[in-house]
């Protein structure tokens, strides 16, 4: 009886055993995994890449390689070469998401504050004098039919605030706009009237029915444009270490989206220099568009995205670019006596230094060709190139504006 109570001790010291040699073997495969995935997932260098992830062989190391989704979309919040790839395009993006809604809450309309205060104006006008000041204007007012029109038009249109849009049709803006003063008038008379003292209540009065805002989207083509290019820009540095099929897809949606950016910044400076030429604004405004589009058609061929193809590559975008001298030069012809043609030139060359700028360096990997691996982090190429392009892309914005005060001032 003890021998066999011996032997069951035996075997539950031996299972006891056992147990324990699975649960340090569980325990030391449960650490061997971490510790690869740890490996796994650690920044690699140049030499360790798969070729389709070399592109620059003066970037030496800190490489992610081939990571699942979660980890490269958590990899936006650590350091490795493309942190700051996708942070100075991901920051432009939200720049310009900014600028369109700006933009979009400043475009002008009919000041409705000041039509509700109509009333009040005509009762505080001093009518007996403006109808003197009115005479050589209107020939028929010593008759009175046009005086009357206008207190008729007054009357009835006035009660219903929802037929605004339609103050520009009163035939008050017809009997008044000759004798307002030039700069709510855009006809060439120079009437007598013209040049007397019309007095300022009038002014106020009409001036709000003369403002007719041009059309934006020649503008927000050019801010929708921008704003694809840098978002697609910067996935595509983010998510482009997963595999090979998503780069090769990563990188055509980058190059569609610069193609996209230089045509769509045509649109503005052609649209509003032109917009009274309709034969040149459509030739121009064409020809950028089926240049965009032969670009990101030729982007979409494999072997364009071969390292030798590099120089090519910024060569192709950087002759875009400089296509836009053509209706510059133009635009400079029609308009040499108007300073808002000289000013957004200014703007537009200087865009033009910002683009080609960072097309040069972007070719010519610099500085890190100087001191491989000392720009791996901070400082190569590429992100001088990025932080360039949102430069122009702003100083276009800039551009923009001046064109929409213009036009929007001068009309056609």
């Amino acid at each position: 009886m003890g021998k066999k109570v011996k032997n069951d001790e035996q075997v539950k010291s031996v299972c006891e055993s056992e147990d324990n040699n699975r649960t340090s073997s569980s325990q030391k495969d449960g650490k061997r995994q971490r510790l690869w995935k740890k490996v796994k997932y650690q920044l690699v260098e140049y030499h360790s890449l798969p070729g389709y992830l070399k592109d620059n062989e003066y970037i030496i190391g800190h490489y992610r390689s081939e990571w699942p989704f979660k980890q490269i979309l958590l990899s936006i919040f650590t350091i490795h070469n493309e942190t700051l790839n996708v942070w100075t395009h991901l920051i432009g993006f939200v720049l310009f998401l900014c600028l369109t809604i700006y933009t979009a809450m400043k475009i002008p309309t009919v000041d409705l504050s000041t039509l509700q205060n109509f009333h009040d104006a005509l009762r505080n006008a001093d009518l007996q004098n403006l109808r003197a000041e009115l005479l050589t204007c209107l020939p028929s007012l010593p008759h009175m039919p046009d005086l009357h029109r206008l207190r008729e038009e007054l009357k009835t249109s006035m009660p219903s605030l929802h037929l605004f849009p339609s103050l520009s049709n009163w035939h008050v803006v017809e009997l008044l706009t000759n004798c307002l003063p030039e700069r709510f008038s855009h006809s060439n008379h120079s009437d007598m009237c013209v040049l007397r003292s019309m007095k300022d209540d009038v002014a106020n009065i009409i001036a709000p029915l003369m403002v007719r805002p041009i059309t934006r989207w020649p503008f927000f083509a050019f801010l929708g444009g921008a704003m694809f290019c840098l978002l697609a820009s910067s996935t595509c540095h983010l998510l482009s270490c997963h595999s090979k099929r998503l780069s090769y897809i990563m990188l055509r949606m980058d190059y569609a989206g610069i193609a996209a950016l230089i045509s769509t910044s045509f649109y503005p400076p052609v649209y509003y220099s032109f917009m009274c030429y309709p034969f040149f604004c459509n030739l121009y405004m064409g020809f950028i568009t089926l240049l965009g589009l032969v670009t990101i058609l030729a982007s979409l061929i494999p072997v364009f995205q071969n390292p030798e193809y590099r120089t090519l590559r910024a060569g192709l975008f950087f002759g875009m670019g400089v296509s836009g001298v053509v209706p510059i030069f133009h635009k400079l012809i029609i308009f040499w006596d108007q300073p808002e043609a000289l000013h957004t030139t200014g703007y537009e060359l200087l865009m033009g230094v910002f683009y080609g700028l960072g097309a040069l360096v972007y070719a010519m990997r610099i500085p890190e060709r100087w001191m491989p691996g000392k720009f791996d982090i901070a400082g190569h190429s590429h992100q001088l190139f990025h932080v360039l392009v949102v430069a122009g892309a702003y100083t276009h914005y800039r551009a923009g504006v001046v064109y929409l005060r213009w036009r929007d001032l001068k009309g056609c």
